[in-house]
């Protein structure tokens, strides 16, 4: 019997997977113990790129006009997936896995610190993956010498200190120092005790035997030979593959086939507008036509600073808490999986931004607190925790849609957070003309990274001259104007992700306000958007429009 095209797409997608996660292991974003850590030397890389080349020209074989509505909207998801890895393959991103603001030394670490061990095999498991990180970073070392080697890699000026989360392993003194060693020092209570025991013991065995030595290895390798031999460019196009390049980065995050030119026109437009917008709070608060002054104000006044870590967390836990009275009045649908605050890691805290969402955390960095504004702290909560990036994240794993659909998308994902912030406004989340001027702060920093990425990368923008930039137009704390733009010199194109995706669900809501008038329900729309999962931008425009004919009634 023949395949329908529905059959031949379900089997490739189904098929390719499940190899992917064979390769890679789980990508649903949760901490968790595959028991392995991937093969990612250059030749597994190359397999990967035929495996994904095949894949993708196996995917356009199939009609698309032949699959019923939801199947069209996989295909083209899954399209656009393909795409995004025969790209990252093709220019050998491999050779470039750590930025200012990421990489795998980090990630691990990190995820040590969320993962919780249930039961005897899930520890055993861990162990079994602990054990491998030599490998693992020999691989990453190899890799990234190759990439430096041919000029491939962040620049070195914003690199300055990144090594510091390694060498905070390195010089451990016992494996009960490491965050590593934080899941088995939580054991369930209810194990026998002599397991528990047995199992930290084999634990801490492992971490001082094989964790702490690798990162000492990764450690001189980024003192002696990688960090010194990055590139003196900040440019995108100085890298190898030059425009191709970076083109490929901001299609991949911004989901768009925009250039460079176009998005810092629209960069440059947006800061246009939500500066009228600051100038109107300005001159409520007694500052008028001295934009400068109160953003001088705003940075230096004490009344504007959480005194310790805890203060900080707390005001952020009461906008959690605000949200939960007024989230059926803007959201029908919700996720089951609730969320946590935690503080960001004290050895990553130095580098890393004001706060991260993921769906059973929303992380708080605390340290440097005259760093982190309370009149921020509102917008921040709204967009990494809910109804932004928790809330999100959440919805999208419960979701019945394909294992491929629940990986995250920048521009959709991003682009919710930002929305969130301006919802926050309509909610009655900012209760004085400061976090008004807080949340109007941080849609400035996301509507000037449309300027300063392309400026950067192809337009021959200075890292001084971003920085400067940014501390024109935003009130955000100088620590952050300076980790902020030594991020976006490490990550080409990621940081226009997050403007472009919310003026897309801005400009799809306001369609379906005028066109749907009375029949037009909040609650409904955003329930629309999040019933997606993550999707690319034309994604998002053809199933809201889809949405709107229908009368803002049927499911997408």
């Amino acid at each position: 019997m023949n395949e329908t095209a529905a059959d031949r797409l379900s089997r490739l997608y189904t098929d390719e997977w499940s190899w992917r996660t064979s390769e890679l292991g789980s990508m649903t974003g949760k901490a968790q113990v595959d028991g392995f850590l991937p093969d990612v030397s250059a030749e597994a890389q190359q397999a990967r790129l035929s495996r994904w080349e095949q894949t993708l020209q196996e995917l356009r074989e199939i009609p698309r006009e032949e699959l019923p509505q939801a199947q069209q909207v996989d295909y083209d998801v899954y399209e656009s997936q393909l795409q995004v890895l025969v790209e990252a393959q093709q220019h050998r991103m491999y050779e470039r896995p750590a930025t200012a603001d990421d990489a795998f030394w980090r990630r691990m670490a990190f995820s040590a610190m969320r993962l919780v061990l249930e039961t005897e095999d899930q520890a055993r498991a861990y162990i079994d993956q602990l054990s491998q990180i030599p490998r693992y970073f020999d691989q990453q070392i190899q890799n990234m010498r190759a990439g430096v080697d041919r000029g491939f890699g962040p620049a070195r000026v914003c690199m300055n200190g990144r090594e510091e989360p390694v060498r905070a392993i390195a010089e451990a003194t016992a494996a009960s120092e490491v965050s590593f060693f934080r899941p088995f020092a939580s054991l369930p209570s209810t194990m026998d005790q002599s397991l528990r025991r047995s199992l930290q013991e084999q634990a801490a065995a492992v971490i001082g035997e094989a964790v702490i030595p690798a990162y000492g290895d990764l450690l001189t390798f980024l003192e002696q030979e990688y960090l010194p031999k990055l590139p003196e460019s900040i440019a995108a196009l100085d890298q190898p593959g030059g425009e191709a390049f970076y083109q490929s980065q901001l299609r991949e995050y911004t989901t768009t086939d925009l250039s460079a030119q176009e998005i810092f026109d629209i960069g440059n437009a947006e800061v246009k507008k939500i500066r009228e917008e600051m100038e109107g709070i300005a001159a409520e608060v007694g500052f008028g036509g001295d934009l400068p002054g109160l953003f001088n104000f705003m940075r230096t006044d004490p009344q504007f600073y959480a005194k310790t870590p805890r203060d900080l967390v707390a005001q952020a836990a009461y906008t959690c808490k605000a949200f939960d009275g007024l989230i059926h009045q803007y959201f029908g649908k919700l996720p089951q999986q609730r969320f946590s605050i935690m503080e960001t890691p004290a050895e990553i805290a130095a580098f890393d931004t004001f706060g991260r969402g993921a769906p059973d955390r929303y992380i708080l960095n605390t340290y440097n607190l005259p760093a982190r504004p309370l009149y921020s702290l509102p917008a921040l909560t709204l967009h990494e925790s809910a109804p932004g990036h928790s809330f999100q994240l959440s919805l999208a794993l419960e979701l019945d849609l394909p294992d491929f659909r629940r990986l995250y998308i920048s521009a959709f994902g991003e682009g919710w957070g930002l929305y969130c912030e301006r919802l926050g406004e309509e909610m009655g989340m900012y209760e004085t003309p400061y976090e008004r001027l807080g949340m109007l702060s941080f849609q400035m920093w996301r509507a000037v990274r449309l300027v300063v990425d392309p400026g950067m990368h192809a337009l021959v923008w200075s890292r001084e001259q971003a920085q400067d930039f940014l501390r024109e137009n935003t009130a955000i704390a100088e620590h952050e104007i300076v980790t902020e733009i030594d991020r976006y010199i490490s990550w080409p194109g990621q940081a226009a992700a997050y403007y472009l995706g919310q003026l897309k669900i801005q400009e799809l809501r306001a369609k379906a306000e005028q066109e749907l008038g009375q029949d037009f329900v909040l609650r409904e729309f955003h329930d629309a958007v999040l019933s997606l999962g993550s999707v690319p931008l034309r994604v998002l425009e053809s199933e809201l429009n889809r949405w709107i004919v229908s009368g803002g009634r049927s499911s997408v």
